[in-house]
């Protein structure tokens, strides 16, 4: 898949061609360094690139990690992500030693977003899961954002798994599929794409070629 990495800088809006408004979402996408690229017929066994983003700071990495970057022969990035390519059509974008940006994509495409939505902390099942809660009239005392209940009688005689309750909510890895890129700018290293992303500003985000695009059902 033909991807890059970036951090989420915020949203604004766009005025396309015909005047109209679009809400966008802006992300600083590269240049990202193409640290590695593996290949089928290598150690590896299958084909990938190792990109990385920003610049690190030597002093809070370990030993082994400057190690890596010193065999490597680079100087230390902030973040390191590995992509799976397609060696024939992907895996000749990315050249070891080089670096990546926004040219990779052009205004009109769809693509996915991956990145960590917001935490959210420990939620109860009202928040978390949409649950109705009990009635606030006819009595009810002290009950009405609780999950009711959660077991079972004699037989299985236990909590199924995976049953909905409350617990830790966001600060988990989110794909959104099929946004629309609106513009790229070249010059700042930005995207601009409707929709939400995942994620609050400075977010990292790898933003990569949409595989399955929804088609417009004919009339």
């Amino acid at each position: 898949m033909i991807a890059i990495l970036g951090r989420k800088v915020g949203m604004t809006q766009f005025f396309d061609d015909l005047g109209n408004r679009i809400p966008v979402t802006m992300i600083q996408a590269g240049p990202c360094q193409v640290l590695r690229v593996k290949t089928s017929e290598g150690r590896d066994k299958y084909d990938a690139v190792v990109l990385g983003l920003g610049k690190g700071r030597e002093k809070s990495m370990t030993k082994p990690e400057l190690g890596v970057f010193r065999k490597l022969g680079t100087e230390p990035v902030e973040v390191v992500r590995e992509i799976r390519v397609d060696p024939l059509t992907e895996a000749p974008l990315y050249q070891a030693g080089t670096a990546v940006d926004v040219s990779l994509f052009q205004a009109g495409e769809k693509g996915y977003v991956i990145g960590t939505s917001r935490g959210r902390g420990f939620q109860g099942v009202v928040k978390r899961h949409g649950f109705a809660g009990f009635p606030k009239t006819h009595g009810t005392h002290e009950y009405r954002r609780h999950p009711g209940s959660i077991g079972n009688r004699t037989w299985p005689g236990r909590t199924i798994k995976g049953r909905r309750m409350g617990g830790h909510m966001g600060d988990s890895q989110v794909t959104t599929v099929n946004l629309k890129l609106v513009a790229v700018i070249p010059g700042q290293n930005m995207m601009l794409i409707q929709g939400a992303v995942p994620g609050g500003p400075n977010n990292l985000v790898v933003v990569r070629k949409a595989v399955k695009v929804r088609l417009k059902k004919a009339h």
